[in-house]
């Protein structure tokens, strides 16, 4: 007897921006990263994390620019 797999539903992009975001801060619960697990795109994910990289260290040039005096 065959099981029909049902297609996996990932979650949207945006879902896995905030995702990143909270595993950057390092405030995620284990029951939100189990449940996340199993809804998140890889895909996803590397995009998030690349943009999240990206923003991280713009924002700390920007910070270092503005107090380190000329």
């Amino acid at each position: 007897m065959k099981q029909e797999s049902k297609p996996r539903q990932y979650a949207s992009f945006l879902y896995s921006l905030k995702a990143v975001f909270w595993s950057f801060t390092g405030l995620r619960r284990k029951s939100d990263f189990d449940s996340d697990s199993a809804k998140l795109n890889p895909v996803h994910i590397v995009i998030a994390g690349l943009i999240g990289v990206a923003l991280l260290i713009t924002v700390l040039i920007t910070i270092v620019k503005l107090v380190v005096p000329k």
